[in-house]
């Protein structure tokens, strides 16, 4: 007679109850509880417990084939792993489910379809472990989840299965690295409502950034049709990201879109195939699955999610096609990041200056270096010849891939996102992985020593041989801010998260260049133009044309999509050091550069010497740019208005006349970003680069148009001294940022500033490079020096000994 229930419903089951349904289904009842009242949408079901999972192996003689079979167990010994759990696998499909058994699930499956007001209605039955998703161990996907069951004899036959899951040889090797006993663990099979996303999409989310492990971003990853084209990584997803902090203040802060190939999708089968994967349309490849205001509402649930259970969580979502609705399908406590010692600063860095060749490039996982020989295996049929040490390079993985992912150096991948298998696993391993290659197994060959680095922010790269590398520790905790402003200077949006836990007191530079030629790629102008040049009938417009389309693809209105990706781009970094200023520089391409972009060569004269150029302030209000420049303004504005991120302050650069300041104030002012319409403080700071001896000279007229100064020591310098600053050997050693001159103008500017009360700090490459230059600006009381990130500790250790000396 058995002392404890066979079969619990959601709606009565809690975190309290791991013991009996594990951590999957024990969450979907503390969900339903708890969350679903603030509107988060769960779907119902019920859960077998391992009370029903340990009857039934008892009474079936499994359970003392288990212990048999697995005694003494070798994991290392890949082959002797799958015989093993193919022996017991092959005993559970030769037993059935008792009967008393059977009818307790048979009646609770009818009584979920009057619930849903359906005869045999459609179900996912997962597997949940009674240790797994432990905050401490969570391997991605160690059991099975069957979708789109329908009926009786399907529904039993899911069950079966579902506890012989418990026994694939991942699962196995799982409990034997975690030291588990294989008969104290038991599986409860959820059922649960299926929501209709093969008619619509489904896919992942964390509370937490998975590379760095950044707390305050929700990552989402989203593909069409059912879930498991995301998780086990068959596809390359889209990828998004919110910001938690402001959108808990009610703003609507999506700080990056970024487009997936969704190359296929998993539909409803027909007959004995429950699921079958297609291709996936044109038009949903070119397409975001979710609006805007789908991926706010993931976000808020996730952040709910995370409130209720006080910590980071690895969720799965799903929309329905059938009604619209979107569902939260199970959550989890995020395993790896959330456990870094962030204190510990661990920085990789490749050597670069023998120009290594690069193989192929896809999305980084973790920030580290691996190298060995590559091992190219393309089905997990063959993964008994993979060795330790090697790099696995293989189209995608699931969990029948985990024995010999724990061998590997590496993991390089053809398709997936940075929530799929491979990435996840990596993770908690702690090896380097690059997802989303497209074309790693045809391009690299078995046997070949390859370098995968994943330490240059969201793109990784192999690289042919075994490039040296360095790795740096620095615990951060110890080390004290002086007294001094130190701020960074930050390019890539990919490294802003991770770059945030070094020490620091905001950006003193970010750049839209990077931005600009990274993620857009393309003139502003012809953008604006985009509607006039489609109909010229010219072949070289049509080529710029039909370049322009592909990389706008999800994109309409062509210049909203120069607005979104540099709104993008700005709210990324501007997230990851809030609420510490961060100081945007508006555009400062040359000539030469921005006829580098798509289309570039329509707008832009070919100058002699583009460095004292068409530039900077000169172009922002030029009939031939201005409306460009008003693009930048926009995407400034969707930052601090849309996204909530108001520690944006904006930087002129090269500004010449101050004349010339008032021309870009009028339009900045027009377009609503400074004037009367706000408050005092309200509105962004509005800085000047000075970088001109015009700026040095007549710093006072400036700085009666600009609310402070940023110091360019690098143009500074060579206009001070009359050194093209891209000169070569004939010139290099006369003079430097050191030069008297130069020291001179940096000292003057940095004392009419405090004079008249206005912001002055430094920006430019000196204190990277020199730092003694650095301990001169602290005697001249400059407010703020912003730095390069590899720069920072070291220039912050040398001006803390200084102040420290100076008391």
């Amino acid at each position: 007679m058995k002392n404890k229930p066979f079969i619990l419903w959601y709606d009565k089951i809690t975190m309290k109850d791991v013991p009996a349904v594990g951590g999957k289904n024990a969450s979907l009842g503390e969900m339903i509880k708890y969350l679903r009242p603030k509107g988060v949408n769960i779907p119902y079901g019920f859960a077998t417990t391992s009370e029903a999972y340990h009857y039934f192996i008892k009474e079936t003689g499994l359970e003392n084939l288990i212990g048999e079979t697995l005694k003494n167990i070798n994991t290392k010994d890949i082959k002797d792993l799958a015989r093993r759990g193919k022996t017991i696998r092959d005993a559970f499909l030769t037993k059935e489910i008792p009967e008393d058994l059977k009818k307790e699930i048979v009646v609770a499956y009818r009584k979920l379809g009057k619930h849903l007001k359906e005869n045999n209605p459609s179900v996912a039955v997962r597997s949940s472990a009674t240790a797994e998703d432990a905050p401490t161990a969570s391997f991605a996907g160690q059991m099975e989840t069957y979708l789109n069951v329908r009926g009786e004899e399907e529904l039993l036959k899911a069950v079966l299965l579902s506890m012989q899951s418990l026994f694939t040889d991942r699962a196995i090797f799982y409990r034997e690295q975690m030291k588990f006993d294989h008969l104290k663990i038991a599986l409860s099979s959820g059922v649960q409502q299926m929501v209709r996303s093969d008619l619509a999409s489904a896919g992942v989310m964390f509370s937490i950034d998975t590379e760095t492990g950044f707390p305050d971003v929700i990552l989402i990853n989203a593909s069409w049709g059912l879930g498991e084209s995301v998780v086990k990584g068959r596809i390359t997803p889209d990828q998004y990201y919110v910001f938690e902090t402001t959108l808990e203040k009610g703003f609507k802060p999506i700080v990056s879109k970024v487009l997936g190939k969704k190359e296929s999708k998993l539909v409803y089968g027909s007959g004995k195939e429950a699921t079958k994967e297609v291709t996936t349309s044109i038009a949903d490849r070119e397409k975001f699955v979710l609006t805007d205001e789908e991926i706010l509402t993931l976000a808020k649930w996730s952040n709910l999610i995370e409130k209720h259970y006080g910590r980071p969580m690895d969720s799965e979502w799903a929309k329905d096609g059938v009604s619209g609705k979107l569902y939260m399908v199970q959550a989890r406590p995020e395993t790896v990041e959330s456990r870094k010692d962030v204190g510990m600063l661990e920085e990789y860095e490749l050597d670069r200056s023998k120009k290594p060749e690069e193989l192929v490039v896809g999305l980084s996982v973790g920030a580290k270096i691996g190298q060995g020989k590559a091992h190219v295996i393309k089905s997990v049929k063959e993964i008994t010849s993979f060795k330790e040490g090697e790099v696995l390079i293989t189209r995608m993985t699931d969990p029948d891939w985990v024995p010999a992912m724990k061998l590997a150096a590496a993991i390089v991948t053809d398709y997936g996102g940075r929530t799929a298998h491979a990435a996840i696993v990596s993770r908690e391993l702690g090896i380097p992985c690059i997802v989303g290659t497209g074309n790693a197994t045809s391009i690299i060959k078995s046997g070949e020593p390859v370098t995968v680095d994943c330490s240059g922010g969201e793109a990784g790269r192999v690289y042919k041989g075994l490039v040296p590398f360095k790795i740096k520790k620095t615990d951060v905790s110890r080390i004290r801010k002086p007294k001094t402003k130190i701020m960074m200077n930050v390019g890539e949006p990919g490294q802003a998260f991770g770059l945030s836990f070094i020490p620091n007191d905001g950006v003193g530079l970010c750049r839209e260049e990077f931005i600009i030629a990274s993620d857009i790629g393309i003139h502003p102008m012809a953008l604006i133009d985009y509607e006039t040049l489609k109909r010229r009938n010219d072949p070289k417009i049509k080529t710029i044309v039909k370049k322009i389309d592909e990389k706008t693809i999800a994109w309409k209105d062509k210049p909203k999509f120069y607005v979104d990706n540099l709104a993008f781009g700005i709210g990324k970094i501007a997230s990851a050091f809030y609420p510490k200023e961060v100081i945007v520089r508006f555009s400062d391409f040359k000539t030469n550069e921005y006829r580098s972009l798509i289309g570039g060569e329509l707008y832009e004269p070919e100058e002699e010497n583009p460095m004292i150029g068409w530039r900077g302030a000169s172009r922002y209000y030029h009939p031939g740019f201005e409306k460009a420049f008003i693009l930048e303004i926009k995407a400034i504005k969707k930052v601090r208005e849309e996204m909530g991120l108001t520690n944006v302050n904006v930087m002129v650069p090269f500004c010449r006349t101050a004349e010339e300041g008032k021309k870009v104030m009028k339009i900045l002012e027009k377009n609503n970003l400074r004037g009367r319409k706000f408050l005092k403080n309200s509105g962004p700071k509005i800085y000047v680069m000075c970088e001109v001896p015009s700026n040095v000279i007549l710093a006072d007229e400036f700085l009666e148009v600009f609310d402070g100064m940023s110091i360019g020591s690098n143009d500074l310098t060579q206009l001070t001294v009359g050194i093209d600053r891209d000169a070569g050997e004939l010139l290099r050693g006369v003079a430097d940022e050191n030069d008297a001159s130069v020291k001179a103008s940096v000292a003057k500017v940095i004392e009419r500033c405090r004079a008249l009360g206005k912001y002055i700090g430094i920006c430019g490459q000196a204190p990277s490079d020199f730092p003694d230059f650095a301990l001169f600006l602290v005697k001249q009381g400059i407010d703020s020096i912003s730095l390069n990130p590899d720069s920072v500790l070291k220039t912050m250790e040398k001006i803390n000994d200084f102040e420290r000396k100076r008391k």
